[in-house]
């Protein structure tokens, strides 16, 4: 009777499926952040030595003031310090990594939770001399996601350091999901302008989509992240990893094609722009 009463494991193939769909996710999202990486340092970091520090304004308005050195700085580590976690992130994520190189491991993990406390921290900077330019709601939201940057590193920092293995690899994973969230931001205006124009979007981000975006872009990320979390366990259930397995490959498809039409049409042209004018 005991026997009957345990719950039944899922099949093995709902692992295997939820492991390659993991393994996907992480190609994908390591070739499209390192490109986007790329567009930072060359678009944003290529304004600095040109003295063009008012493109940093075709993106979002007000970035940079000359009058607010203090918020300028904030965000531009928050910038540079984002490029790191887009290049550095996918590779703590590979299982082989941790197990065949572990210095190496551990290493990239310092300088990744560093950066992502020193992004967390630079756009907090930026919200407390500038506030945003779509006004409470996107202050409210933005603050939301650059506390959670700095309270995820921290406790991956701190769990590591205890040995508490499994809490620290659940923290790492939710910073990662928190990590890509400024470059999902990205994507999300760009495929909504694609296909339904601005609608919803105001060029003071006061529309009703501009709200929604100041929580979407990294509100469901996290959930995923925690769906994906409690799916390994042993005590997941066969539906809840089929969902996740959905959800990772549904992420999957849309960065694949973000990337592409991105990089076709916008980050692709912004990197040979700014690197052919320096050449």
């Amino acid at each position: 009777m005991t026997a009957l009463a345990q719950p039944m494991r899922p099949p093995e193939w709902t692992a295997a499926a939820l492991r390659w769909t993991a393994i996907a996710l992480v190609a994908v999202v390591w070739v499209s952040s390192a490109i986007f990486g790329a567009y930072i340092i060359a678009y944003y970091g290529g304004a600095i030595p040109a003295n063009t520090l008012t493109d940093w304004n075709a993106t979002l308005p007000r970035l940079y003031e000359a009058e607010t050195p203090g918020a300028s700085a904030g965000i531009g580590m928050h910038f540079f310090a984002g490029a790191v976690l887009l290049l550095f992130g996918p590779i703590q994520l590979i299982g082989q990594v941790r197990v065949k190189a572990p210095a190496m491991h551990h290493w990239i993990g310092r300088v990744y939770t560093l950066a992502a406390f020193l992004a967390g921290v630079g756009g907090l900077t930026f919200i407390a001399i500038k506030g945003t330019v779509g006004g409470m709601p996107m202050t409210v939201g933005f603050a939301m996601y650059g506390g959670l940057m700095v309270i995820a590193a921290v406790q991956t920092v701190r769990h590591a350091m205890a040995r508490n293995i499994d809490v620290h690899r659940a923290w790492a994973v939710r910073l990662f999901a928190l990590a890509i969230g400024s470059w999902l931001y990205r994507m999300a205006y760009g495929f909504w302008f694609l296909f339904a124009g601005k609608t919803g979007h105001t060029d003071e981000f006061s529309g009703w989509f501009d709200y929604v975006m100041d929580f979407a872009f990294f509100i469901p990320p996290l959930i995923v992240a925690e769906m994906f979390i409690r799916s390994r366990h042993g005590q997941a259930s066969t539906v809840g990893r089929v969902a996740t397995t959905a959800a990772l490959a549904g992420g999957a498809a849309f960065i694949a094609l973000a990337t592409f039409f991105f990089t076709l049409y916008g980050w692709g042209p912004a990197i040979a722009m700014r690197f052919g004018a320096g050449a």
